[in-house]
């Protein structure tokens, strides 16, 4: 029996939405803080570990966690750097990068996680087939997924897609000034009409924008579609019936901390697939790569974009599980929602034996030991071809197109037979 896609079980019409957020939203703000924090760690020292959280509300920082590490960072210095470059520099705008107090809370890593990082359950146990990359343990129990689809040129969603972008030249028409009466918090809101399973029309889209107390709604409104929608929604994606809303409460001049605590991880949709595909439930800012909520979310995402690229499905997600001190996943699932050129089963074998999911396979494999976070805290960590990450390429497509023998009579046989079963 084939399984179909969750959106493609319930009918051949069907919408769905997905959000973003700017840079100087609350929660975006601590995540961003977070991964500030973890890369003037690991700028200094690679190997530090890290679980750095933050909090924000109305002239206050909490800056909380575990940090191990040989180095000295500056850790109020960075909070204000980093507050500075996102926009609020002065206490009219939510909060002023000078002036607020910074707090910090602390502690080294617990030894019982450590120990278990430090040396992992195969090699305190002497397995037989251990090596040295057996020597690292997973950071904490817990699944990850990874997702990759034909949607888009960057194999994303098409919501999130969409709603990343908004979001993107939202903040880029206020740095440039082309609009500069707006300030650093916004958020954006795509709903796309799919039919027959794919990307048809965008619905709905929301932008809302924090502004200057003495711009009139009428001139947010014409800006905001001028400058910002019209810029990034494909024209032959809208039409007569799209609903366009521009700050739909009619103002937004309260914002940023002031209107809104943020924490670090109450964005985890916005950070990965909008919704689209599941989620493990980890958040990644403040992390560094022994915790394998974010070094295996975004194995997983490699995995599964080098999937699709190579032809070998049209959607596909990845599950991957860990057990904390053990280097080795304790289970790898693929799902291709019946779109799969092979069955399910032997693109997971295809899988286990061409990509290595223990985490100091992945932190070599990836790159990860270097100060690239804090530039992923905003507008995705996954789909982002503005920027060179190791898990977003494809160097594996000839590799599983050869071992997958696409092009052999049995794999199109195997293809037909599945789409006459569904």
């Amino acid at each position: 029996m084939v399984v179909r896609a969750r959106h493609l079980l319930r009918r051949d019409r069907f919408f769905f939405t997905s959000e973003s957020v700017t840079e100087g939203h609350p929660d975006k703000v601590a995540d961003q803080i977070s991964d500030a924090v973890l890369d003037g760690i690991l700028e200094k020292d690679p190997l530090g570990r890290v679980a750095c959280e933050t909090t924000v509300k109305t002239g206050l920082v909490l800056v909380v966690g575990e940090i191990s590490t040989e180095c000295y960072v500056d850790i109020p210095g960075i909070v204000r750097r980093t507050l500075r470059e996102i926009g609020y520099t002065r206490a009219k705008y939510g909060f002023d990068c000078d002036t607020c107090a910074v707090l910090t809370a602390i502690e080294e890593q617990s030894p019982d996680i450590a120990a278990g990082v430090d040396q992992a359950w195969e090699a305190r146990t002497g397995a037989e087939d251990a090596d040295e990359l057996d020597q690292i343990g997973a950071g904490d129990q817990g699944m990850v997924f990874g997702f990759a689809c034909t949607e888009t040129p960057e194999l994303m969603p098409m919501p999130i897609y969409l709603a990343h972008k908004l979001a993107r030249r939202l903040a880029e028409v206020r740095k440039m000034r082309i609009l500069p009466y707006l300030r650093p918090d916004g958020k954006t809101q795509v709903t796309v009409e799919y039919r027959d399973g794919e990307p048809a029309r965008v619905h709905l889209v929301v932008v809302s924008a924090q502004h200057r107390p003495d711009v009139s709604l009428d001139v947010i409104r014409d800006d905001i579609v001028q400058h910002v929608v019209r810029p990034v929604i494909p024209e032959h994606m809208l039409d007569e019936e799209t609903q366009l809303f521009v700050n739909p409460t009619g103002r937004f001049v309260t914002g940023g901390p002031m209107g809104d605590a943020g924490l670090t991880g109450r964005k985890i949709m916005v950070d990965t697939y909008g919704g689209y595909a599941r989620h493990g439930g980890g958040c990644f800012s403040g992390k560094d790569p022994t915790k394998v909520d974010r070094s295996g979310a975004y194995m997983a995402r490699y995995v599964a974009k080098n999937i699709v690229a190579a032809g070998l499905a049209d959607r596909c997600e990845l599950q991957v599980a860990y057990v904390i001190g053990v280097a080795r996943p304790v289970s790898i699932v693929v799902e291709t929602f019946g779109t799969g050129k092979l069955p399910d089963a032997e693109i997971e074998q295809l899988v286990k034996a061409h990509f290595d999911f223990r985490p100091a396979a992945i932190i070599r494999k990836l790159d990860l030991r270097r100060p690239i976070y804090r530039q992923l805290a905003v507008y995705g960590h996954f789909g982002r071809s503005d920027l060179d990450l190791p898990w977003e390429r494809t160097d594996m497509v000839e590799v599983l197109r050869s071992a997958a023998g696409l092009g052999d009579a049995r794999c199109q046989e195997a293809a037909a037979s599945r789409d006459s079963s569904s």
